[in-house]
């Protein structure tokens, strides 16, 4: 029924319980009534994850999607990422380390659009071109 929004509510109301339940997969829940302008940084972020995957992707591509929040929403966003991913890929830009560490199976470092390093986590995160690149060094300390 996407791009269906002309319909009588009567018609569309036979989504409101799929609706319902994304809101819960997202912790929001509770703020079905809210309108999205009155939600806090956070929760927009999580709606907008909502409002994807209502659209049930197999892939899903998040640009630095805890870019400018408290460490309290990065740790919700996390969270809420690793609820989502099953049965779909993510591809995903983040420059937050304990992120990408947290969620990445694979990770692709790049510079100047050139692959650095592809791996795990700790592979990555030793590679003496990451560190180079990213840190100035190539000393672990």
């Amino acid at each position: 029924m996407s791009y269906q929004f002309w319909r009588s509510t009567r018609v569309l109301d036979q989504l409101n319980e799929e609706a319902q339940a994304t809101l819960e997969l997202v912790e929001l829940g509770a703020f079905g009534d809210i309108k999205a302008v009155e939600l806090p940084y956070g929760q927009k972020r999580a709606l907008e994850i909502a409002t994807t995957i209502a659209l049930k992707p197999r892939l899903m591509l998040l640009d630095e999607p805890t870019q400018g929040m408290s460490a309290e929403d990065v740790g919700t966003v996390t969270d809420l990422i690793k609820r989502v991913v099953e049965g779909r890929t993510i591809v995903m830009v983040e420059h937050n380390l304990n992120v990408v560490a947290t969620l990445a199976d694979t990770i692709t470092v790049l510079n100047r659009g050139e692959v650095l390093a592809e791996g795990d986590y700790d592979t990555v995160s030793t590679n003496p071109s990451v560190m180079e690149a990213y840190m100035g060094t190539t000393d672990a300390a």
